[in-house]
Order: C-alpha cells, then structure tokens, then sequence
C-alpha cells in the first residue's frame, strides 16, 4: 500500500491540484483508492461530490477527516480502510505546524510538496522543509520527501528563482507542472488531467510521469537512503 501526503504550510500552493490528479490517476488504472481530506476548505470534498455525477469514472472513496481533530485521529483509524484498497492519498490544510505535522507525518510514507515559482512561495516553502525536518521529525521516520514545482511558467523571473531554491535542496526535486487550463476544467468534472480527452493533454501526461514513477519506486532500501540524505535548505 501506498500512503501518499501532498503539503505545504502556504495556502494556493496546489495541494488538492495535485492530490486529487495523484487520486484519480490510480483510481483510473485500476486501484483502489482512498482521498483524506484533512482541509476545512473541503475543496478535495467538493471535488469527489462532482466526480461522482460523471457517468463512468473510477470510484474513489473519500474521507472527510477535517471533521475530526488531529490529534484525536489514530494510526488505525486512518488504516481503517475499504477492503482492497491500496493507495491512500491525503490533502493537507495549510498552516500545518508543531504536533499535527508530525502526527501526520507519522501516518505515511510518502510527501509531496508543491512549491509555485514565486518569492513568496519560495520563502514559505524554504521555511515548511525546515520545520518539517525538524518539527516534523521526518528523519525519525521511513518517509520520503520529494518536491514538485508547481503552475510553472518557463522563461519567467519566477521560474529562475524557482530553479535556484530547487538546486539548494538535497530533497530531490521531481516533477515540474505546467499552468494550464487543463487543471481548472479536470477539477469542474471531477477529473484528473489523466482522464481528460484534449489535444493539449500529451504535455501535462509527461509532466506527470517522473513524480508517478518516484511514488512507485521501490525497495526499502532506497528509501532509508533518502531519509540519509534529507537536509536542511543551504542558506
């Protein structure tokens, strides 16, 4: 099973962009698929609630665990999931700091961390990866940690500051998503850019395929290298 976090302390970030792409990409290719929605917004909610009037589409199953604070909710209610199910992806609120980071933390095995190309988004993601680290105690545990650049426009002021924060890290840097309007109208239907049939869609289908192919990218042992090998942002 694969418990895939998407987070970021900084609202607008992406995170039900890419956790609800992340859910209905395994969802389509067979998997069974759980979506925790930790964020009051309920935007990953409403999101299945528009999924679920399109004839056709995979199921996915949907928690709205904002419902329930997080220090009340348990590592086994959280495995308290459909028989079958065998990926778990879980959209994160924004201001996520001290306990709850590192209650949620605890709970998989996998982060992502969506960072858009822009000096403030830079500076709050440079400061979440720091108290991730260390709040968040991801050292401690066998989780891995990727970022993602996200709504990225090339040949921008913003792209080169993204680009110089991301040489900075030794938290690998995966994927880059493109800012198109085939994310609004995937999140209109309750879709994933996966499941759209456009003539654009070739580019954002290749965009996704590096973060998919590190998510699944196994043994154990590659991924007790990559907690070695987390660090703090160089100054």
């Amino acid at each position: 099973m694969r418990r895939v976090m998407v987070m970021n302390s900084k609202g607008g970030s992406g995170k039900t962009t890419i956790a609800t792409n992340l859910a209905a990409y395994y969802a389509s290719r067979g998997h069974g698929t759980v979506l925790y929605d930790y964020d009051p917004q309920a935007s990953s909610s409403t999101w299945l609630k528009a999924r679920r009037q399109q004839p056709g589409v995979a199921h996915i199953e949907g928690h709205e665990a904002y419902h329930q604070s997080l220090g009340s909710v348990t590592r086994s209610w959280l495995l308290r999931v459909p028989t079958g199910t065998d990926r778990i992806v879980l959209d994160t609120p924004s201001g996520v700091r001290g306990q709850d980071m590192a209650d949620l933390v605890k709970r998989v095995d996998t982060i992502i961390i969506p960072v858009q190309p822009s000096p403030v988004d830079i500076r709050a993601a440079s400061d979440f990866i720091r108290d991730l680290l260390l709040i968040g105690k991801v050292r401690s545990y066998p989780v891995r940690v990727a970022v993602v650049a996200n709504r990225v426009r090339k040949r921008t002021l913003g792209f080169r500051l993204l680009q110089r924060f991301l040489q900075s890290l030794n938290i690998p840097f995966v994927a880059l998503l493109r800012d198109t309007q085939n994310y609004v109208q995937a999140a209109e239907y309750g879709l994933g850019v996966h499941e759209l049939n456009t003539r654009t869609i070739d580019v954002d289908l290749k965009s996704w395929r590096p973060l998919l192919d590190w998510i699944e990218r196994e043994p154990e042992t590659e991924r007790a290298q990559m907690v070695r090998r987390v660090a703090m942002p160089r100054a």
